[in-house]
């Protein structure tokens, strides 16, 4: 049965293989509620493919990752380092030659190098860019906010996708384009701005084909 809707935590630029999972229903419900973040990592980092290898991008945050109880909701950015420069820096190098950095790029640094205090608000600027710029078909909304209808059934993946040890997913890896594949070898592990910033608004073909009907069961 197809579900209705797909359930995961606060994620930063998500990987591609999150966004094909996403894509198994038309509803992404993201929980603010999660807590002990630091088991999975991916609430704020996340991983580009440059001149140099694949990079992780981190986004600092206000306490200690080790111990964090406090509700993604709560969670504060920590505005040290000059993070925003950095990412954004980094973010330039490595796809600032791509087909189609310069169609995203305004909009993409203007998240980057917003004014952000909470986690959780950074997060979805970055996910409502790229569900825009690809025109995914995805309704998003806050797991608190929605009353699932009776009978519906979720797909729940808030313990299943990781940067620390890696997804669960049954996903199919499908190759696309990538700029830097000559020296490094395809990497399927990369946040969906490294498909996007290759393939553009043909992403989705590659999402949708990631996808076996093994996923569909809730």
């Amino acid at each position: 049965m197809t579900p209705t809707a797909v359930i995961t935590g606060s994620m930063c630029a998500a990987s591609v293989r999150c966004y094909a999972a996403a894509l198994t229903a038309p509803r992404l419900l993201i929980d603010l509620d999660e807590v002990h973040l630091p088991l999975r990592h991916s609430h704020h980092r996340y991983r580009i493919d440059g001149p140099g290898g694949v990079q992780t991008l981190t986004v600092p945050l206000v306490g200690s990752t080790n111990n964090m109880a406090t509700p993604l909701r709560d969670v504060l950015i920590a505005e040290h380092g000059n993070w925003r420069r950095l990412h954004w820096g980094a973010l330039f190098s490595a796809y600032g030659r791509s087909p189609y950095f310069d169609y995203v790029a305004d909009d993409l640094q203007r998240v980057i190098m917003g004014n952000q205090r909470y986690l959780h608000d950074f997060n979805q600027q970055l996910h409502a860019l790229m569900v825009d710029f690809l025109d995914l078909p995805l309704q998003t909304a806050f797991l608190h906010d929605f009353e699932m209808p009776e009978g519906a059934s979720a797909l729940d993946l808030r313990s299943r996708i990781g940067i620390k040890h890696g997804d669960h997913l049954p996903i199919v890896n499908v190759p696309y384009y990538q700029m830097w594949d000559s020296d490094s070898g395809f990497r399927s592990d990369l946040s969906i701005l490294d498909l996007a910033m290759n393939m553009g608004r043909e992403a989705i073909l590659t999402l949708k084909a990631m996808l076996p009907t093994a996923l569909l069961v809730c």
